[in-house]
């Protein structure tokens, strides 16, 4: 089902270039005061492919620069193209917010594109105009695949898990380690039976977007155009797969983290009393904790909230010395926590729609502290916080042919830009 090919990838010439200084976030994580750190670490930091220099240049940027940089770096041989190709192993070692270390091995190959309507790759969340808009036009003027969609798959007996160890061990090619600590080990996978057993295993199984989707989309819609210009029909052109990760969904490593909610204080006038919430969610039983900094939220959802996962359940926090943990006794199998915060708490308690809390009305903090900083300082008006969504939320979701609502999952840590590149000009 789903086609994931080895290829010949343009990477760094580590001797030229030290992997650590020249990899970024992937472009949609990159805040704005963020980009002169990258621009100004390394002449050859790729966030060149991604971002201009000013956030404010991005709206008239045609990224001509893009396509010329990218040949520059290859003929001077910053960037190098392999001769043969193979799959690329990455090992990304990283801590846990429990603390951890935990370690999450998956791989680069060359994924070939079909219409979310083959159900082979399979989206989770509905994408915006403009990053596709502005992604396409770094696709046009490049002519590569910079950065790449990452997806999961599902493989719960762990199959793949000893062909990628292996390469590993075989010999790296590259290591880094990026400013939030987590260290990368790269290898080449180029073994013919082994190579043979992962693309078959692919062959069988669908994938899901994990994170990418906008980038998907700009591949498909870039080989729709590219069709439309040819000659003939192609189905081995370049335009037609795009550069993917994939990771199983089910490996040890594999981290799926909640992404709360803060209603914005232009959002609510004032927070909701106890009769507003009793009001708003009868029958919801409701628990208060003692609750004052910040830091202290996360050993508070770890001891109340997380006990509850399976259940629709749900922590708010008005930063007025108490936590209130919501929770209903009723199994959420028929429907996801996220959509029922969104239907029914988001809806109800603060009469947000769906189109209010995509214009800014709510927003969406990658951790629990930074969630409670952003009530204290009085830039949001209520914390909710939620348990994390699992693999199994996620494959049955999509297997339905079903979306769920924006920032449901956060699957960490990010795949980085600058491993690996997958060039269309040979």
């Amino acid at each position: 089902m789903t086609i994931a090919r080895p290829f010949r990838a343009v990477r760094y010439d580590t001797e030229r270039a030290q992997l650590s200084n020249v990899i970024v976030p992937p472009y949609d994580v990159i805040a704005a005061d963020e980009r002169e750190t990258y621009y100004t670490r390394d002449p050859h930091n790729a966030i060149r492919f991604e971002l201009t220099r000013k956030a404010s240049d991005e709206a008239d940027a045609d990224y001509r620069e893009v396509g010329e940089t990218l040949a520059q770096w290859r003929g001077e041989g910053v960037l190098l193209r392999d001769d043969e190709p193979g799959y690329y192993v990455m090992r990304q070692r990283f801590t846990a917010p429990s603390g951890g270390v935990l370690e999450r091995i998956g791989f680069f190959a060359e994924l070939g594109l079909e219409d979310y309507s083959a159900r082979v790759v399979r989206p989770h969340e509905r994408t915006l105009a403009g990053p596709k808009a502005d992604r396409l036009k770094v696709l046009r003027a490049s002519r590569a695949n910079l950065s790449s969609v990452f997806l999961l798959y599902e493989d719960r007996e762990q199959k793949l898990a000893p062909i990628l160890a292996r390469a590993l061990e075989a010999g790296m090619i590259a290591e880094a380690r990026d400013d939030a600590g987590v260290e990368y080990a790269l290898a080449r996978l180029t073994d013919a039976d082994d190579v043979e057993t992962v693309q078959a295993f692919m062959g069988d199984s669908p994938t899901v977007i994990a994170d990418g989707h906008h980038r998907y989309e700009t591949a498909l819609a870039y080989r729709d155009e590219c069709r439309a210009n040819a000659t003939s029909p192609n189905p081995n052109a370049p335009y037609e797969s795009t550069l993917a990760f994939f990771a199983n969904a089910y490996a040890p490593g594999s981290l799926l983290l909640p992404i709360h909610r803060v209603v914005k204080k232009d959002a609510c006038a004032a927070p909701p009393t106890d009769d507003d919430w009793a009001a708003a969610l009868p029958g919801w039983q409701c628990k208060r904790v003692p609750f004052g900094e910040a830091d202290s939220i996360a050993s508070l959802l770890e001891a109340h909230l997380e006990p509850l996962t399976g259940t629709p359940a749900f922590a708010a926090d008005d930063a007025q010395g108490e936590l209130r943990i919501f929770s209903r006794d009723s199994k959420a199998d028929d429907d996801l926590v996220v959509r029922i915060l969104e239907n029914e708490v988001l809806a109800s308690v603060f009469d947000l729609d769906t189109e209010a809390i995509r214009n800014g009305a709510v927003s969406f903090p990658k951790s629990a502290p930074r969630a409670a900083d952003e009530v204290r300082k009085g830039d949001g008006c209520v914390a909710l916080y939620i348990n994390a969504l699992s693999p199994d939320d996620v494959f049955r979701v999509t297997a339905e042919g079903e979306v769920m609502p924006q920032k449901s999952t956060f699957f960490y840590p990010k795949v980085p830009t600058g491993m690996v590149f997958r060039d269309h000009r040979p």
